[in-house]
């Protein structure tokens, strides 16, 4: 005797799966109150009639051109440096890999006044290295515009580390297996599969890193200094402006809001993608 299931259990599901307990419902809906109202008060607070005029100062374009300059040279470095060590981390075994991972995601984690502060002790003038650099080469980082860009590519790179190395993961290494039985070099594979391989991932850890460079505040203040014009970026200008003139704060906060929601739309596809 066959035993029917009854029509009410998938119907009684698909009712459970479109409500939410109460228990459930009302933090989540606090949670994204919490999350959005601040950013709908820099909105219904904006000085919309005058926002021209704030965001065409002088001022305002120097710490915004520093700041794109800035965190791109960043990104690039991070790229230059972290593509390999990303490759590295999750394609060669080596002893004490998990230490180099924990290490290399530490900025993650650590409070940006506390990177500024070792980034002080490492290349200041009085550093570990920066006195190398100062007494052999006569460069000097801090309070510098190439100190910016250090100070963003520390906190920003291991963002793109993560990401690529995460892409490499998936990847499939019997590509790179196959072109090394062909003859190829494991850098020719590398440069030749492997790249093309993790190019949206690569991508995807740019964009993450360059954002998170542009908004980078603690650690520059801390190594390169607030200098308008070199090395007074856009996150620090919203800083100096929050004590002089709110109005020129909340017009520039917009602005790195506006690239923030563009980087969340570039983004979306690949992160859907992901999960």
């Amino acid at each position: 005797m066959k035993t029917q299931v009854s029509p009410a259990v998938p119907r009684r599901r698909r009712r459970l799966g479109r409500g939410a307990p109460l228990p459930l419902l009302v933090p989540a809906l606090i949670g994204v109150a919490f999350l959005v109202l601040p950013l709908v008060a820099l909105l219904v607070r904006a000085p919309w009639r005058s926002m021209p005029d704030l965001l065409t100062s002088t001022e305002v374009w120097q710490a915004l051109r520093l700041s794109l300059v800035c965190a791109t040279a960043a990104t690039a470095v991070s790229l230059v440096v972290g593509v390999p060590l990303a490759w590295l981390l999750a394609r060669v075994e080596f002893p004490g890999r998990r230490l180099v991972r924990a290490l290399v995601t530490l900025p993650l984690v650590l409070p940006p006044v506390v990177g500024g502060v070792a980034l002080l002790m490492a290349l200041g003038r009085n550093g570990v290295v920066g006195r190398l650099l100062d007494d052999g080469f006569g460069v000097t980082l801090p309070f510098t515009t190439a100190g910016v860009v250090v100070a963003e590519a520390f906190v920003a790179m291991p963002f793109l580390v993560i990401s690529v190395e995460g892409t490499l993961r998936a990847a499939d290494p019997r590509y790179e297996e196959a072109a090394a039985t062909l003859g190829a070099s494991r850098f020719t594979a590398f440069r030749r599969v492997t790249l093309p391989l993790v190019a949206p991932g690569i991508a995807a850890g740019a964009v993450l890193a360059w954002a998170r460079a542009l908004g980078e505040f603690g650690a520059t203040i801390t190594f390169a200094g607030n200098f308008p014009g070199r090395t007074q970026t856009m996150p620090l200008a919203v800083y100096l402006a929050l004590q002089n003139d709110p109005e020129a704060a909340i017009a520039l906060s917009l602005v790195l809001l506006a690239v923030s929601v563009a980087v969340l739309a570039g983004l979306r596809d690949r992160w859907m993608t992901a999960s």
